[in-house]
């Protein structure tokens, strides 16, 4: 693929990267689909776009990876769940190199846009303490004091974008993503987020006909959970936007835990007997997504219902654990 009209996906082989590229193909647009796994490991592979298997924490990668790029979409982590982040603190950081390198190419090829997924765990831990949550303000990142590891990497990069832009013209733009979900994800293995994670619990219970589910924490602790079609949304009017700071992208719609079981519950049909487990990764006690800023930039805000994309993702999640194929 040629010419400098290419849009340049990475992470392309993950969850949120997948339905991106799709998104993108299905608007007739050229798509150069990144990632670190071989192509047959992506959650989706369109043979539409030009796939490619690149480390990009490797700023020769990054060179070719972005040969000709108009646009580009860096998704790239190495993340997870909070069981994950929590226990792979170096790792997670480790992919600063990634967007270093891949602003250091857009600098040396400029692009017309660069998109960073940035993560509302780059919020200061003291303002999310109690899971009666105020709502988090784009503003409230600083005092800088995000989650350990994670946040903090993804903080910096941040910062590394706003710089980029204000020395060298590089046109940034930024979301912090706040627990995105959807089908074609992970929903095993260690790395899945919550609402996959208790699709999983649940289906397996009623499949095996043990009735009982592990919870961890208390289950009083409160998110908000994005669809991932509001997601593709948010990141196509913030790419191509005027608004230069990070903007939260997420939705408002505040449960805790416990709700998110109860909502799974009613999906399958089924109740189960709780088990906390005190000791588990559980994160911050409370985080929500502010909109009052996306609503004033652009008159809009993610707006699925939770309920709603909770039961295509259960019903997705169900037919892959049906078909006996892996989760991650």
């Amino acid at each position: 693929m040629s010419g400098s009209n290419v849009i340049v996906v990475c992470g392309a082989g993950g969850f949120i990267g997948g339905h991106l590229v799709g998104e993108l193909l299905e608007r007739g647009l050229p798509v150069r689909a990144v990632d670190i796994k071989p192509t047959d490991e992506w959650y989706q592979k369109f043979d539409a776009a030009e796939n490619l298997s690149l480390d990009l924490r490797d700023l020769a990668a990054c060179r070719t990876a972005l040969q000709g790029a108009a646009e580009v979409y860096n998704l790239a982590c190495d993340m997870g769940g909070m069981g994950f982040i929590e226990t792979h603190k170096a790792q997670c950081m480790i992919s600063v190199l990634i967007n270093t390198h891949l602003l250091m190419a857009a600098r040396e090829n400029p692009v017309e846009r660069f998109f960073y997924a940035s993560s509302a765990c780059v919020y200061n831990a003291d303002k999310q303490r109690d899971p009666n949550v105020t709502a988090l303000k784009e503003e409230d990142a600083y005092p800088g004091l995000p989650e350990d590891g994670y946040g903090w990497e993804k903080l910096f990069s941040e910062r590394m974008c706003r710089h980029f832009r204000e020395d060298y013209g590089t046109v940034t733009r930024i979301a912090r993503f706040h627990n995105v979900y959807g089908p074609y994800g992970t929903w095993d293995g260690g790395r899945e987020k919550a609402p996959a994670a208790m699709c999983r619990k649940v289906i397996q219970a009623k499949l095996s006909g043990n009735h009982d589910i592990e919870i961890w924490g208390t289950g009083d602790q409160t998110r908000s959970f994005m669809y991932i079609s509001d997601c593709l949304k948010g990141i196509g009017l913030i790419t191509r936007g005027d608004f230069v700071d990070p903007l939260n992208l997420g939705s408002s719609e505040l449960v805790s835990i416990n709700q998110l079981v109860d909502i799974v519950e009613e999906i399958a049909g089924i109740r189960l007997e709780r088990h906390y487990n005190l000791n588990a990764p559980k994160g911050v006690n409370g985080r929500n997504s502010d909109n009052t800023l996306i609503q004033q930039v652009f008159g809009w805000e993610p707006d699925t219902r939770l309920r709603d994309g909770m039961e295509l993702t259960y019903r997705w999640i169900y037919d892959e654990i049906a078909a006996g194929r892996p989760g991650h």
